[in-house]
């Protein structure tokens, strides 16, 4: 009897631990892929409490959680000849846990190789520009890349493929901060322009309306004349109305015009002909009114009458180059020699008479 109820006993925990050996708990993010005997079963285990057998059946659990996976810094040359270190991550989970699990050896260690040369491809196609500003196309060329000898042969899905961060040289980023500065520099002059545009325009239209309206001009100015003194200044700045100053310009012209011209007097025994020695005409200031010149009193003068010359014009310039006195002879030669060559001279050379000479010389020849 005693040996009876051993036996019960050791089939009882041989029974226990039978039972424990093929039950399995699969969570609910798991995939359960059974192998007997190292051959795959085809039936994939759910989640949940699940039995297998004891002897010779082993399942692996597979998570189908996505997964995130980073790509270690990658030195890379873009299109133009720029060379950078950037560094992504990738989200990927498992679609079919058959293949992750007999296709493919270490399936996250895989999809990081892949990331690492597919990301180095696709920065040497695109240049910096593109890479900087248009992350978006980048980032689904990388998952375009990568789904290709990832998803149909391993059962593994690229749901996200990103660009974290990319390093620059030095010189290059002085470079770009130079032109960004350069940019914001543009784009404020532009916008000041536009402005100062806009406000002119407005500043029009305004200039239109006050003018059909003489009163909003008042009204403005006694605007004007509150806002200032508001400040509890010592000075008060009154504006002084256009209109005068426009009226003061109206006399000034009328003045100038019913002013007669001003001319020089001319000198004694000097004819005045018209236009000759004018003053110069000075121009007219906006609020001066400028008083006709007296008129200068001018004493007559009698012109003197010519002086008829007796004889012929004889020039006192002699060209021989001889000594010659008063009474028309050589220094240091006889007087008669003196005498024969001024008559000489007198003789040969042309006389010059003036238009009275001739004509009062006319008649007695005649």
């Amino acid at each position: 009897m005693g040996v009876l109820i051993i036996v019960l006993v050791v089939l009882a925990l041989a029974g226990l631990v039978l039972l424990a050996m093929s039950l399995r708990n699969v969570q609910q993010y798991e995939k359960g892929v059974v192998f007997r005997f190292g051959r795959l079963l085809p039936d994939i285990r759910g989640p949940g409490l699940r039995v297998i057998r004891p002897i010779g059946d082993r399942m692996q659990k597979v998570s189908v959680q996505t997964q995130v996976l980073g790509i270690p810094p990658q030195g890379s040359i873009t299109a133009d000849n720029v060379t950078l270190t950037v560094d992504a991550v990738v989200y990927f989970r498992v679609t079919d846990p058959v293949k992750a699990l007999v296709n493919v050896r270490d399936y996250p260690s895989a999809v990081s190789q892949i990331a690492q040369t597919s990301l180095r491809a696709v920065i040497g196609r695109a240049d910096l520009d593109t890479l900087l500003s248009d992350r978006d196309h980048i980032n689904s060329e990388l998952k375009k890349v990568m789904d290709a000898p990832t998803e149909e042969p391993w059962g593994l899905r690229i749901e996200r493929v990103e660009i974290k961060d990319i390093a620059l040289p030095e010189s290059m980023m002085r470079s770009m901060s130079k032109q960004a500065e350069a940019e914001r520099e543009r784009r404020a002059r532009v916008i000041a322009a536009d402005g100062e545009f806009q406000a002119s325009q407005r500043l029009s239209d305004a200039a239109a309306t006050m003018a059909d309206t003489p009163g909003a001009l008042q009204l403005r100015l006694l605007q004007t004349v509150v806002d200032v003194s508001a400040e509890k200044n010592s000075t008060l700045v009154m504006p002084f109305p256009v209109e005068m100053l426009r009226f003061f310009e109206r006399q000034s012209r009328e003045t100038d015009d019913d002013t007669p011209a001003r001319r020089s007097v001319p000198l004694p025994g000097q004819a005045a002909h018209p236009g000759d020695h004018e003053l110069p005409e000075v121009p007219a200031i906006p609020g001066l009114v400028v008083p006709a010149a007296p008129p200068v009193p001018v004493a007559f003068v009698p012109p003197v009458p010519p002086v008829e010359p007796v004889g012929p014009v004889v020039p006192v310039l002699h060209l021989s180059g001889e000594r010659v006195g008063f009474g028309g002879g050589r220094i240091g030669a006889p007087v008669a020699g003196r005498a024969a060559v001024a008559r000489e001279r007198r003789d040969n050379w042309p006389t010059q008479a003036g238009p009275d000479q001739e004509r009062d010389a006319t008649p007695a020849a005649g």
